[in-house]
């Protein structure tokens, strides 16, 4: 370990000198955005000296918190990336959603992204869209909202996310695919909760839960001693 823990603004997850996975607060985001402001990157130089890096190895949204991996080596970022090409990782979501989940699901739907009429862009459930699939699994409830834990099969943008609006039960906080739906102000309660690539040295890190999801978590039955 090289005392990064200490100098940076996130907690660090797993460190080696080729790659770490950090616990991403939720609102920052990864890279510089037209609005400007702290991004990730920004705590680049930190991370290494190196002229050819760091480099993300995936996305996570700005409002998402917990596991992203970032690559401190050319030839790790290419085994990164072909682990999540190649569906060789471990990708374990936690949220908070709105309603009573169901006990298991499977999500296999297509996901495509759209133009908004305001200019912007969402994602949609689509016959030619890319493939996405998602396993979701109800981990507790207070029989208002759901702990939920969602497997990722696949990487698409916003997936999660709509795959769980697609289910009736949006995550909270959730403000674009949880149109018409209560209580859908606040943080988005999604976590990014385990990553394991496997690579000749498989990388693993657990996430633990962010500040603003705890209390709905209790509710639903998350002990943190035990979860």
């Amino acid at each position: 370990m090289t005392g990064l823990s200490s100098t940076l603004p996130f907690e660090t997850l797993y460190e080696s000198n080729q790659a770490l996975i950090i616990n991403k607060p939720a609102g920052l985001p990864v890279h510089p955005g037209p609005r400007g402001g702290p991004s990730v990157e920004d705590w680049f130089p930190l991370m290494s000296r190196r002229k050819d890096g760091p480099w993300l190895a995936h996305r996570l949204d700005a409002d998402t918190s917990g596991c992203l991996a970032i690559a401190l080596r050319k030839q790790t970022l290419l085994a990164m990336q072909s682990c999540f090409s190649q569906g060789l990782t471990r990708k374990i979501y936690w949220a908070i959603v709105q309603g009573v989940a169901p006990e298991t699901a499977e999500i296999d739907e297509p996901l495509k992204k759209i133009s908004t009429k305001s200019g912007g862009w969402r994602m949609c459930a689509a016959p030619d869209g890319q493939n996405a699939r998602t396993t979701l699994r109800r981990l507790g409830t207070d029989g208002v909202c759901s702990w939920v834990e969602l497997t990722l099969h696949t990487g698409r943008t916003h997936q999660a996310r709509i795959h769980c609006a697609l289910l009736g039960t949006p995550i909270k906080g959730d403000p674009i695919y949880a149109e018409g739906k209560t209580e859908s102000s606040g943080p988005l309660q999604l976590l990014s909760r385990e990553l394991t690539l496997q690579l000749p040295t498989p990388v693993t890190a657990v996430a633990p839960p962010p500040p603003h999801m705890e209390a709905a978590l209790r509710r639903c039955g998350y002990h943190p001693q035990i979860g």
